[in-house]
Parts: structure tokens; C-alpha cells; sequence
């Protein structure tokens, strides 16, 4: 595991040692849910930019088709 240091100052530590918990899970509770909520949000970014570029494709020829077509123009099937 590794071990990462939080500062803090003197007044927020005296609160935290009237309150009884373990601090050190709750912090680590407190990172996997913000990383979480991050993954989150990058999911849902990425659906609506997807979802915006095949809106805007539609009705467009696929890419193979317009190569197919620039190269059967030419004269060549390959």
C-alpha cells in the first residue's frame, strides 16, 4: 500500500480528534468515490461526443464507400 502525506491545519486536527473514526478509510472511501465520479463524467463526455459526430455523419457515405468510389473512378479495384 502506498502512503501519501495530507497537511492539515492545527484547528481542523483538533476537530478530528473529537470526532471517532477511522480517518485514514474515510480518506480512502473519499478518493475512490471522487475517482469514481471522474470516471463517471469522462463516460458521459464521451457518449455525447460520440453521439454528436454519428449525428452529424448520418447521411454522409461510409468512408469505405467513398474510397471504393474514388477508386473504381480511377480505374483501379485495389
Amino acid at each position: 500500500m502506498t502512503v501519501i502525506t495530507v497537511r492539515i491545519d492545527d484547528e481542523t486536527k483538533r476537530m478530528m480528534e473529537h470526532i471517532r473514526i477511522n480517518w485514514s478509510e474515510f480518506i480512502r472511501s473519499a478518493i475512490r468515490s471522487k475517482i469514481m465520479e471522474e470516471r463517471r463524467r469522462n463516460l458521459a463526455k464521451a457518449v455525447l461526443i460520440t453521439e454528436r459526430v454519428r449525428k452529424r455523419s448520418r447521411g454522409e457515405a461510409k468512408a469505405e464507400e467513398i474510397v471504393r468510389r474514388f477508386r473504381d473512378e480511377r480505374g483501379g479495384s485495389t
